[in-house]
């Protein structure tokens, strides 16, 4: 009897290791389905749950209706375009503010202005308008990016208005917002900032958190506990202008991890701008050394697929990896800026004069 309970119990292990077995494919094109379309749209910033996309561009912030029927309420802040597509209008000395970092936690937006001042506002569904919630006033202020833990605690990175990049955190679901000081804080390297290029510049995998810098020093930030210790790690992505360096970082898991950018100066140049990490962000290898794609703005691990396949976006096209971000292939030169899947075969995309879904084939 025993020796049939052992069998039966190695049964099951390989069924359900085989279950857990993926077949490999190969992606060879995309199709691209556009959503929205303005000419003055310049959109980095994107977010969805099951009933909009969350999106910053140059001069609002917004959202979409996936479904038309959904109803919102109308402030003198919005404008409605006749889709349920709804755009809050934010200005300072009359001039609109203008947003690259956003999110959507629970049915609430977040989103921070880039620039002096720094405004982040707060938008429940059921609200008759956006309630700000943090304002940071300094010549040096730029906020890039922003990312949460849960539905309480959340992260927005930025440029150094001191001696260490800005970081701001939320305990209490984005109610109030505190700046950790720079005695808390690795201090930056000569030129050391982030890029407000995709929204992508912080990663998060339970409690870890890795935060990617850019510009005449790159490197990687890396908290284990939300937010409350730091430390910093060296990366030999390229770097020596305030142009290079990462511009967008993703983790599939708490060891593997990618990176890419380069010099949106210089898009074709593709040398040490893609590198990737297999012990939690600790020491980084550069991969495709040499081979496209070049500078990309976003890049991101497609979802349940042991983190073998990654899609990177950037303005001159979308490009496709099946073996850890070893080698890429080009899939399209339509450009886009940033880019969030819905699956593993969808996602949505947005950039200059568009939001799109893409459905990878």
């Amino acid at each position: 009897m025993r020796y049939i309970l052992l069998i039966c119990l190695c049964f099951v292990f390989l069924n359900c290791k085989n279950e857990k077995t993926l077949e490999p494919r190969t992606i060879s094109k995309v199709e691209i389905e556009n959503i929205e379309e303005d000419s003055t749209y310049s959109v980095r910033a994107i977010d969805f749950n099951e009933d909009y996309i969350y999106y910053g561009s140059a001069d609002h912030f917004g959202k979409l209706a996936l479904n038309k029927e959904l109803k919102i309420n109308l402030t003198d802040l919005e404008i409605n375009n006749g889709k349920n597509h709804f755009r809050y209008v934010h200005t300072y000395n009359n001039e609109p503010l203008h947003f690259r970092a956003v999110k959507e936690i629970n049915e609430t937006m977040f989103a921070i202005s880039i620039a002096n001042p720094a405004r982040l506002f707060k938008l429940t569904r059921k609200a008759e308008g956006a309630k700000l919630v943090y304002e940071e006033i300094n010549d040096n202020v730029f906020y890039d990016a922003m990312e949460f833990w849960n539905d309480k605690e959340g992260i927005v990175i930025g440029d150094p208005t001191d001696d260490c990049l800005s970081i701001i955190i939320t305990r209490d679901g984005g109610n109030t917002w505190t700046k950790i000081p720079c005695d808390n804080l690795p201090k930056i390297k000569d030129g050391e900032a982030a890029f407000a290029a995709s929204d992508s510049n912080i990663a998060i995998v339970g409690d870890k958190t890795w935060v990617a810098t850019g510009g005449k020093n790159s490197r990687v930030l890396y908290s284990p506990d939300k937010g409350k210790r730091w430390e910093a790690f060296e990366v030999p992505i390229v770097q020596g202008l305030e142009t290079t360096g990462i511009y967008s970082i993703d983790f599939y898991d708490e060891l593997n991890g990618y990176a890419i950018g380069g010099d949106y100066t210089n898009p074709e140049a593709n040398t040490a701008n893609k590198i990737k990490t297999t012990d939690g962000g600790k020491t980084w290898t550069v991969v495709a050394d040499g081979q496209n794609p070049g500078y990309r703005s976003c890049v991101q691990y497609i979802p349940n697929r042991n983190g073998k396949e990654l899609v990177a976006v950037g303005f001159k096209g979308i490009d496709y990896s099946n073996d850890y971000g070893e080698t890429w292939t080009h899939l399209s030169d339509e450009g886009f800026y940033t880019i969030r899947f819905i699956n593993d075969t969808e996602a949505y995309a947005a950039g200059r004069g568009r939001i799109s879904k893409l459905m990878f084939q």
